[in-house]
Order: C-alpha cells, then structure tokens, then sequence
C-alpha cells in the first residue's frame, strides 16, 4: 500500500451475480488487500452453496475474514457486523493491508460506515401481539405495515424476514420513529477512515441470465445434499440463516412444497426480486461511484484499478 494521509478502506458493493468477488480478489492482488465479507449469510459455518462463498482454494492465498465465523444457532446482528468489520479494519491498516469490503448486504455496510443506533429494548408484549397479527393475516400483511411507517426498511428487509419486520414496527412504535430516521443520530465505529465504495452493476436482462445459470450450478454442486447434512447435524430449521434466500426455497422443496423444477425458477425469481431492490438500497448511498458491466470483466477491473490508484495517491 501507499502511504496516505487517511487510511482507506474500498468497498466492493453491489447486486447479487455481478462478480462483486472476482472484482475483489483481483484488486487485493493488484494493491495488497484482504477481504471483509459484506454479506449477511455468510458469516454462518456450514452454508457455502447457497450463498456462493469463495472456496478457499480459490481465494488465492488473500486472506478473508467474516466468513464461517459463527454457528447457524446463533445471532450475528449487523451492529456486531459493525463492530467486528472496525477491528478488523484497524488491524489491517496497522499492518500495512488494503481493507476491501465486500459484498450485498447494504445494512451491513451501513452499520460499518454510519453505525447503528442501540434502539430501545424488546417490548415482549408488543412483540406477541405482532407475532398474533403475523400468524391471522400472514407475513405480508406484516411488510404491508412497515412499508406505511418506514418505506426504507421496507425496501431493504426480506418480505418473508418476520423478525427484522417484527423490529421495524417494535421501534417505529415505542419511539415514534422509523429505523431509518434514527440513523442520522449514529456515528460510525471507524471514524477518521477514508471509505470509498464502488458498486459494479449489470442489465436487468443480463442479471436475469446470471442469476438463472447460479441457481442451476448451487443444484449441480449439491445445494440439497449441503441442507440435508445441515438438519443432520442438528440444525433446526428454524436458524435464520434457513430462512434466507436459496435455502427457504430448497428447504421448502425438500417438504414437498414444490417440485425442483419450480423451485429453481422461483429461486431465481427471487434473486432477480433482491437484486433490485439491492440497487435501489446501494443508489441512497454517498459517494458511490457506478461501473457498469460484470466484475470480472477486463474494463470493470482496470477502471476499479484506477480508481484505487487514485485514492492511494491522495
């Protein structure tokens, strides 16, 4: 790395397919750096397929962190994702490394680049009563409620993720309001740090493509022997990385919801539904700075390079 006069942190963002990680290996080849993974399943040991994590023969030797560090069981919410991301950031500068953040999940980023606010404490009785509403009317009746109080969250939370929209109300409704709102008050926990975010993008038709071709290689690798040796090792399905997307759907074919056939298309469908409205969550971001075409293309890599070059400089 060049020495400059703010440390600096790239992040690598984006909808999902669009080579966010090949992108990302190449620059930390190219400038020194190490990976954070940016992704909200993939901090989860055990669920490799379906989220299409890197394999560690192909990481190149470039070290990346976040990943498989928590069990299915347990609760890894973005605030620690912020907390986590900031150490290791810290030690990555003191040893010279250029940080490259990396990954979908822009309220990850965001705890990382703006911080989260504590948030008041689980009200249980307002909680079962939304959990009552959830269980007579259904889910989306749920995402119904807080895209009326909070369109953002709305646009950011899974339609079927009943706890993130169970907390989205919790807090509207203890405080008056919306998550989003209470943003602006946090401070981000790595303060003094140049964090330049580029965001790599593709055609609704191409993403299409993408996504179609994914789905079909996750089957073909073993998605469905990969949940099955999950729930074997005792698992329960209600860990919430299960209630992701591809593992849902394939949890829901393996009860005989649906046939394979359909569920391929209806994961597909969903990632192309995802990929959306990660786009629209990534276009409110500052700074950001678009390319468009998929990240391992020869033009994405030498404009993100340059890109870099130029932030070194400073």
């Amino acid at each position: 790395m060049v020495n400059r006069g703010q440390p600096l942190v790239v992040a690598i963002l984006g909808p999902t397919a669009a080579g966010k990680s090949t992108l990302a290996l190449a620059l930390a080849e190219r400038f020194g750096g190490e990976i954070i993974n940016c992704d909200s399943t993939a901090v989860y040991r055990g669920f490799d397929i379906g989220t299409d994590k890197v394999a560690p023969a192909d990481r190149r030797g470039i070290p990346h962190h976040l990943m498989d560090i928590v069990e299915p069981t347990e609760e890894y919410t973005a605030a620690r994702y912020g907390r986590d991301a900031a150490s290791i950031i810290r030690d990555l500068h003191r040893r010279g490394r250029l940080p490259l953040v990396v990954g979908g999940t822009g309220f990850y980023y965001r705890a990382l680049t703006r911080g989260l606010f504590p948030g008041p404490a689980a009200d249980q009785a307002l909680r079962r009563r939304l959990e009552d509403i959830t269980a007579r009317r259904g889910v989306t009746f749920l995402h119904r409620m807080v895209r009326r109080v909070d369109p953002q969250s709305a646009s950011r939370i899974q339609p079927r993720d009943v706890k993130r929209l169970v907390r989205a109300l919790e807090v509207f409704f203890l405080t008056g309001r919306p998550l989003t709102a209470h943003f602006a008050d946090t401070q981000s926990p790595i303060p003094g740090v140049d964090v330049q975010p580029i965001a790599v993008r593709l055609g609704a038709a191409e993403t299409s493509r993408r996504v179609t071709r994914r789905v079909d290689e996750q089957f073909k690798r073993g998605l469905l022997d990969e949940i099955r040796g999950l729930i074997a090792r005792g698992i329960p399905e209600s860990a919430r990385p299960f209630g992701g997307l591809v593992y849902r759907q394939a949890l829901e074919h393996l009860h005989g919801v649906r046939d394979e056939a359909a569920t391929r298309e209806l994961i597909a469908q969903e990632n192309r539904h995802y990929a959306r409205r990660q786009l629209i969550w990534f276009r409110k971001e500052p700074n950001l700075i678009w390319l468009d075409g998929p990240g391992e293309a020869p033009e994405t890599i030498s404009a993100a390079a340059g890109l870099v070059e130029q932030w070194l400089s400073k």
